[in-house]
């Protein structure tokens, strides 16, 4: 039985993945003053963050549907959904409501529905991880069981490219953006146990600051040998570049990822930001 990994567009994949590991893309819907778009591969990213930098009003998300989810669910694979963090997004629940509505109508299958307790390439490190372990032909359920682990052991961290986004939806009063886009104040980001987004450290200045970021990362990275480390870069290639060297430099990871952001994570971390998980 062969299987099939199903995942929301917060799954930030390249070219290079996307040939090595099927997995099928369950898109999510962004609005930029009232103007609807559609996060999948027709998108251009950088018209995307071009028309979001320039508009006075918050970018907005909407989740996928169960129906969504469901199109994807029939055949005769096994599936393995992955999700962005259930505390930022309705997403997870949409996909177990899918699971659920697939066995109203059809016989049993296997279906599980992983909540990444994060998003961007920690998705697309969960959904690498699942295809590894059928490969090595693990059971389902014992997939299930490493994958949890997995995640529970993950570790994000983001540092957004401004703070222009959080100014506009109110989550950084005005004043208080003001003060630290004055005093060039950078904070770092990261996901706690539950999927939270939390505040790791506040910086000053960006190249301070990702070199503190290279720091906690390290400082973090314990038993890394046989990990996968994922950079995703919203159009900051070089910034990208930069960290991998960095980190390789005092982290043994059996492998550090650089991937493009796709349209959702390019709205939350904005132009310009990095998204580090492993």
């Amino acid at each position: 039985m062969s299987i099939k990994v199903i995942a929301d567009s917060a799954n930030d994949m390249n070219d290079e993945l996307k040939e090595r590991y099927s997995l099928h893309l369950v898109p999510f819907k962004l609005y930029i003053d009232e103007k609807e778009y559609i996060d999948d591969e027709n998108i251009d990213i950088n018209h995307f963050i071009e028309v979001m930098g320039k508009s006075p009003t918050a970018p907005r998300s909407a989740c996928p549907s169960p129906g969504d989810f469901l199109e994807h669910l029939h055949g005769d694979d096994d599936c393995f959904l992955v999700t962005i963090s259930s505390k930022l997004s309705a997403t997870f629940n949409s996909a177990k409501l899918a699971k659920d509505m697939f066995f109203e109508d059809f016989s049993e299958k296997f279906i599980h529905v992983f909540d990444s307790k994060s998003a961007s390439v920690a998705e697309t490190l969960i959904s690498i991880k699942i295809h590894e372990l059928y490969r090595q032909n693990f059971s389902n359920i014992d997939i299930v069981n490493h994958v949890t682990k997995y995640i529970d052991d993950m570790k994000t961290y983001f540092v957004a490219g401004s703070l222009n986004n959080l100014i506009k939806n109110g989550r950084i009063s005005k004043f208080k953006g003001a003060i630290a886009t004055l005093f060039n104040i950078r904070p770092i980001m990261g996901a706690d146990s539950d999927g939270n987004i939390q505040l790791i450290e506040k910086t000053k200045g960006v190249d301070k600051t990702f070199t503190r970021l290279v720091e906690i990362i390290c400082e973090n990275a314990k038993f890394v040998e046989d990990k996968v480390l994922a950079i995703a870069h919203v159009n900051n290639i070089e910034r990208a570049k930069w960290l991998k060297e960095e980190i390789a430099k005092r982290c043994a990871f059996k492998e550090i990822l650089i991937l493009p952001t796709a349209a959702l994570s390019s709205m939350y971390c904005d132009n310009k930001g990095i998204i580090i998980a492993f």
